[in-house]
């Protein structure tokens, strides 16, 4: 990954697609900030697009977001979707929590799904996506009997904490499945939280060798729309499997912006 004061390589197209990225809410001193991790933004450029970072939106605001919008991609993120938001209350009050960005991500993912808007949802965004449409999550996987333990040791330089740490087993007959060879793929893994009832209407992807949930789809979905519990931005030029991922989703954007021009033209000139 560039460091933050290298520049961008090359430019994107005029008209490329256009991507929503969430932003968190940070404090920065004594002073709140909206932020997106650069890896993010630099996975958005990779799949051909205009990353268009998105700060706490009110809920009437949503659809004229999606309006302007080729595609979504949800980040991942220190914090954790709130509890209540599937019917628990806060295990570890030391873990970090946005409340913020749940009141408008959790219907904007509703929104955008209904509309079949290409998404693209990794870690926090792929509990996101779950919690939002009726699923509950763990919110510590490794007290789970016969779950095991998926976070990161943050004692391990960076580039440890995102690599290799295991496989995931590939559902036959899914996107994932059409977008990588084999039927297995080794991923990261730096989460605490995970899947433990999937929202109705989801297929499994993916599990991990103990049987968690790491990816899902829609099962009646009108667009692509993948969610990963892993990181595919991290170093993502440099790996096989991220690049199908994002070419796929960049693929998916292309043709969203293109139907939506189309409309535009037609509304602008009708016959």
């Amino acid at each position: 990954m560039r460091s933050a004061s290298e520049p961008i390589e090359a430019p994107l197209a005029r008209n490329a697609p256009r991507v929503l990225l969430p932003a968190c809410n940070l404090s920065l001193g004594v002073h709140p900030f909206h932020v997106v991790g650069r890896k993010y933004v630099e996975a958005v450029r990779l799949a051909g697009a205009y990353p268009v970072i998105v700060p706490a939106a009110h809920p009437d605001e949503l659809e004229g977001w999606l309006d302007q919008a080729d595609g979504v991609l949800l980040t991942g993120s220190p914090s954790n979707v709130h509890p209540t938001h599937f019917g628990a209350e806060v295990l570890d009050p030391a873990l970090p929590l946005d409340t913020l960005r749940d009141t408008w991500t959790l219907p904007l993912i509703r929104l955008a799904l209904a509309r079949g808007l290409p998404l693209l949802a990794i870690c926090r965004g792929f509990q996101e996506a779950n919690v939002a449409l009726g699923g509950s999550l763990h919110q510590a996987v490794h007290e789970q009997e016969g779950l095991a333990d998926h976070r990161a040791d943050d004692d391990q330089p960076i580039d440890l904490q995102y690599g290799p740490a295991h496989r995931v087993l590939i559902e036959p007959g899914g996107l994932l499945a059409r977008l990588t060879p084999g039927n297995e793929l080794m991923v990261n893994s730096l989460h605490g939280q995970g899947i433990a009832q999937l929202a109705p209407g989801l297929r499994v992807e993916a599990r991990a060798p103990d049987g968690l949930v790491e990816a899902f789809t829609p099962v009646h979905g009108r667009g692509f729309a993948l969610c990963v519990q892993w990181h595919p931005e991290w170093h993502a030029g440099q790996n096989t499997a991220s690049i199908a991922i994002l070419q796929a989703f960049g693929a998916a954007c292309r043709a969203w912006r293109d139907q939506r021009q189309t409309v535009i033209t037609t509304e602008r000139n009708p016959a």
